[in-house]
């Protein structure tokens, strides 16, 4: 199963480690970035290549989201150069070309160099295999290690990002509650006086009615609630065990639909303010998620 500690993961992240011995070197590159799902790309040796089922499954048990590239690169190192022939790849080769021929007489066969350059059927002798093997799955566990060590600094960091923007929403929040009440004051005194520069008959109910009415349209405190409840809700998921971008990514859906009301019900420059201020912390916020895993 993916990492489940508390803290943050960033699926971006980069390790390199390298080996070298009597046999040749090796190195191996892990590099992941942001993606909806895993999705695992491997580039190996074809003397290797029966090493990607072990590399893919450790990826699934340790990470749950990201596009993975894992690059491998082999060279030998050997004292004898004489190259040998396999002998079991040689012989599957050519029981397969037999059934090919039995199927299809008139399809051309390949000729003597061509089955040479078959993958696996000519092999370099005095490399072991079996030890370069064992040492590219400590390679791989090595820095598999190191890019969860990678992506969990990167999703430190994006956590510190994320918590200065949502005690910046906080304060736009605060800011729009403080402005209230000025505002509908405003409100009532401008509608006053319009009434009075035309010389309109004052109708007391009618005037309360209009007034009521203005109130209701700039009332803004269910939008400000369900922004600091998102606020809350956000910080405790940055707290909880394993992957969190979805349910983030969901949230940050959330705050900007109270957002975009909350500019709609704006009736004065100091609230349009603090909503273009809101969607601007949003959209960081939002831009940072894309990255969590």
């Amino acid at each position: 199963m993916a990492d489940t500690g508390n803290r943050v993961h960033s699926m971006t992240a980069f390790a390199r480690l390298s080996r070298e011995a009597s046999w040749g070197s090796l190195q191996l590159e892990l590099r992941s970035v942001n993606q909806r799902y895993l999705e695992p790309h491997f580039r190996l040796p074809e003397t290797l290549r029966d090493l990607e089922p072990g590399f893919r499954e450790a990826l699934r048990t340790r990470l749950a989201r990201g596009k993975v590239e894992c690059t491998l690169r082999f060279e030998a190192e050997s004292a004898d150069d004489t190259l040998t022939v396999n002998s079991e790849r040689l012989a599957a080769l050519a029981a397969a070309l037999s059934e090919v021929r039995t199927a299809l007489p008139q399809a051309a066969m390949p000729d003597a160099l061509s089955l040479l350059d078959h993958p696996g059927v000519l092999e370099s002798r005095g490399t072991d295999l079996d030890t370069v093997k064992a040492e590219a799955i400590a390679l791989f566990d090595a820095a598999l290690a190191e890019l969860l060590a990678a992506r969990a600094r990167e999703g430190e960091k994006l956590a510190t990002l994320i918590h200065s923007r949502l005690a910046g929403v906080r304060e736009q929040v605060a800011e729009v509650r403080r402005l209230m009440p000025q505002i509908l004051d405003r409100q009532r005194t401008q509608l006053l006086e319009r009434l009075e520069t035309v010389k309109a008959e004052l109708d007391p109910q009618r005037l309360e009615a209009e007034l009521t009415l203005l109130a209701q349209k700039a009332d803004v405190d269910e939008e400000l609630d369900r922004l600091v409840a998102h606020v809350s809700e956000v910080e405790r998921q940055l707290g909880q065990p394993g992957p969190k971008g979805r349910r983030l990514d969901f949230l940050m859906q959330e705050l900007n639909r109270e957002a975009n009301t909350l500019s709609s019900k704006s009736v004065v420059a100091d609230t349009t303010r603090c909503a273009v201020e809101l969607k601007v912390l949003i959209e960081q916020m939002r831009e940072q998620i894309q990255n969590i895993e």
